[in-house]
């Protein structure tokens, strides 16, 4: 899932150690959507080696946020995390997909047979010949 939103604050770093005996990191943030009439604020955290991607971002900058959702019970209480695992300006994530997608005509050989682009007129004109 992906949401856009203004970054609205990034609360403090939180660490421990796990049953496992292993370290884990945990940095949470916060964003007010952009893209609704009503705005909402969304709380979502990185975990482990991820909480570095939030180091380059301003409070205040328009993101892209990707992120799973999950839910667990505890105890007859049903806890739900948005865990994010991407961040990108709002900006940079739509351009680079753009650039990517830009066909290449210096890289095609000059012995490349010749490719014809045919236009549908009929659909332009609202008439549609095909049968379902």
């Amino acid at each position: 899932m992906e949401v856009t939103g203004r970054l609205i604050q990034k609360l403090t770093m939180q660490s421990g150690v796990g049953k496992s005996g292993s370290n884990w990191q945990k940095q949470e943030f916060v964003i007010e959507t952009t893209d609704s009439q009503y705005p909402q604020k969304i709380c979502a955290s990185l975990w482990g080696d991820k909480t570095d991607m939030l180091n380059s971002f301003n409070i205040g900058d328009t993101v892209v946020v990707s992120f799973d959702i999950s839910s667990r019970e505890y105890n007859g209480k049903w806890y739900t995390d948005v865990r994010a695992w991407k961040i990108a300006l709002a900006g940079q994530s739509q351009g680079a997909a753009a650039a990517q997608a830009q066909p290449v005509a210096s890289s095609l050989p000059d012995s490349a047979p010749e490719v014809t682009t045919f236009t549908d007129t009929a659909s332009d004109e609202g008439v549609d010949d095909l049968p379902f």
